[in-house]
């Protein structure tokens, strides 16, 4: 993870930054050069077009800080709502089993909370708030011992993909009369 504890920037190391893009922008005023700038303030010169583009269209209002990168779209009182949702259960909202998915859950927040989130931004909420990814803690009482062994000893030889073997003549410089 880039950030500990899934956070951006603190707001400390948010105004340092901002506080760079500020010396910058002074420097863009005294005609400096790009290269020399992003040396000086130990920063890519590729930041420093940028921030010079933003300086020219907004001067140094434009190099502010825009506050934190990304905004949780699920506030902490809609997740404790969303915790309720989900310890209703999967029947409740219309699932077919007693199972939760990412998708299922993505499902319920898109209903209760009308927003659109990813999968990954799922899991990514789910786990900030201590949830974490569950295993059948048994096997399935349907299980059939012996079922599942015939089908190992006698359809997966005939499904599983053949391994290449190495043998004499298989390589250029084995094959005789090809020295």
């Amino acid at each position: 993870m880039r950030y500990a504890e899934g956070g951006g920037l603190t707001a400390e190391r948010r105004a340092s930054r901002e506080q760079v893009r500020r010396e910058a922008g002074g420097r863009f005023a005294a005609g400096e050069k790009t290269a020399v700038i992003a040396k000086e303030l130990r920063v890519s010169e590729r930041s420093v077009e940028r921030w010079r583009r933003a300086w020219r269209e907004g001067g140094l209002e434009a190099l502010r800080s825009a506050g934190p990168a990304k905004v949780p779209r699920i506030s902490d009182a809609q997740f404790a709502v969303l915790e309720e949702e989900l310890g209703r259960g999967p029947a409740a909202h219309g699932f077919e089993d007693q199972r939760w998915t990412l998708g299922r859950v993505q499902a319920v927040i898109a209903r209760r909370f009308r927003v659109s989130v990813s999968v990954a931004t799922v899991w990514r909420l789910l786990k900030r708030h201590g949830w974490s990814w569950q295993a059948p803690a048994r096997r399935a009482l349907e299980r059939d011992e012996h079922a599942v062994e015939l089908w190992k000893k006698e359809v997966w030889p005939r499904v599983k993909a053949p391994r290449r073997r190495s043998a004499p003549g298989s390589s250029s410089k084995t094959r005789p009369g090809l020295r």
